[in-house]
């Protein structure tokens, strides 16, 4: 049974500081993406921070809605680099 697990288990990599920064570009990566191609915003909770010149708003729910895809690609990008060994 262990051996079985063995086969199917992925390889993961253990949090170092490559880990951090591929998942810190990742979530700036899925922002600037999201910030873009949102197109229905502001209908939820504003940000406490500057909004850019432009007439769209950048709230809660589109920060979340972005980060969460940013965590599924970041994972996604170490499960792959882990797996291929440059990781």
């Amino acid at each position: 049974m262990s051996m079985l697990l063995a086969q199917i288990a992925p390889t993961t990599a253990n949090w170092s500081l490559s880990v951090g920064v591929i998942m810190s570009f990742a979530n700036l990566f899925a922002v600037i993406i999201g910030y873009f191609a949102i197109q229905n915003t502001g209908k939820g909770k504003g940000l406490p921070v500057p909004q850019l010149a432009s007439k769209k708003t950048f709230g809660l729910p589109e920060l979340l809605a972005t980060m969460s895809f940013g965590h599924i690609l970041g994972a996604g990008i170490v499960l792959g680099l882990a797996s291929t060994g440059v990781l």
